[in-house]
């Protein structure tokens, strides 16, 4: 009963921390935002100037022509009352933030979790090889692997996969979400989850073939910092205390290593995979724009371009509030996995 209390009051504990972090994260993109070079009410005239009281009108309807104190309050007041405003750019303008935002993030969620997938299975599973195997060919093998892997750029390993797997074998569309017309119905937005839900397998295998490329190439290139982390941390277990007590009680090498070692080696790579996520989602914005697939990183691509202001920064809110409660999901389990974490 303890042990329920201490988890349930860690688990309060970093919710009340994760309000204060969500608010920094706001305020930066808030000030930001606003000292970034470029004027976004010049910018919708395409580099002509507008009548000084066309500009007027259009501050005043954006409230940039108030005190930067009275705007960050209407800010946060818009944001925690799921108002993120109306498009400015030439793209979307006049329609809601949040409706564009909405129809494109399934479509980041998806990618965000079949690369992470990847990026862990692979990262893991070479990471305790390398680890088991101290100082031979193949523990130099996937240190090899997992530092090159690391530093490709994303654009670049897309752009190979699309020219090999697409164009020159054919296995794989090279863009997209979907091909034709024949789209499932929306339930969740996610292809993959509502061609199962229509009871559609061959609908499921051809969202899952349109997922193949992207997630591959942004899950590689992340496992590369799996492999290192779980390489470090397997080496330190596998000569722990606890591990050379099981060795002296005649415990065979392989379960020594992959029921002592392998479970303390995954607690730290357990508390980091909310930095990965974010780092993950970063990484899809170069994805989407690579594949062509229609998610809120390349929305914010061409927000940018456009200088969409208000889209930018409900982009950016959207993307503070998914790491801040990915990172509080984290800490949870991991405080579930180590009850030393709540001490």
């Amino acid at each position: 009963m303890a042990r329920g209390h201490s988890l349930l009051a860690y688990t309060l504990t970093r919710i009340a921390l994760a309000v204060p972090m969500l608010l920094i994260l706001l305020t930066a993109v808030f000030v930001i935002l606003r000292i970034l070079p470029g004027d976004p009410i010049l910018a919708l005239w395409g580099g002509r100037t507008p009548p000084p009281d066309v500009v007027e009108n259009a501050r005043h309807v954006l409230g940039l022509d108030q005190p930067a104190p009275v705007q960050y309050v209407n800010y946060l007041t818009n944001i925690f009352t799921g108002n993120l405003g109306v498009s400015i750019g030439e793209l979307y303008r006049g329609q809601p933030v949040w409706n564009q935002i909405a129809v494109r993030l399934p479509a980041t969620i998806e990618l965000a979790i079949g690369s992470m997938i990847i990026a862990s299975t692979v990262g893991i599973v070479t990471g305790v090889v390398a680890g088991s195997h101290r100082d031979t060919w193949v523990e130099l093998t996937i240190r090899l692997w997992g530092t090159v892997i690391w530093v490709m750029p994303i654009f670049w390993l897309g752009l190979l996969f699309q020219l090999v797997f697409g164009v020159g074998l054919g296995w794989f569309p090279t863009s997209g979400r979907w091909t034709g017309t024949d789209v499932p119905p929306t339930i969740t937005g996610l292809y993959t989850v509502d061609s199962l839900l229509e009871g559609n397998f061959a609908h499921f295998l051809k969202a899952l073939s349109h997922l193949v490329l992207p997630c591959l190439t942004l899950g590689l290139v992340l496992s590369g910092f799996f492999t290192k982390t779980v390489r470090a941390n397997m080496l330190r277990t596998i000569t722990a205390d606890y591990s050379d007590a099981a060795r002296a009680r005649g415990v065979p090498e392989r379960r020594v290593v992959y029921r002592h070692a392998f479970k303390n080696a995954l607690v730290p790579v357990v508390t980091v995979l909310g930095l990965q996520f974010a780092i993950l989602f970063a990484g899809a914005v170069l994805t989407e724009q690579t594949f062509s697939i229609e998610g809120i990183g390349r929305l914010l691509l061409q927000s940018i371009t456009s200088k969409d202001m208000t889209m930018i920064q409900g982009v950016v809110v959207v993307y503070a509030a998914i790491i801040v409660m990915i990172s509080l999901v984290v800490d949870v389990l991991g405080a579930m996995i180590d009850p030393r974490i709540r001490l």
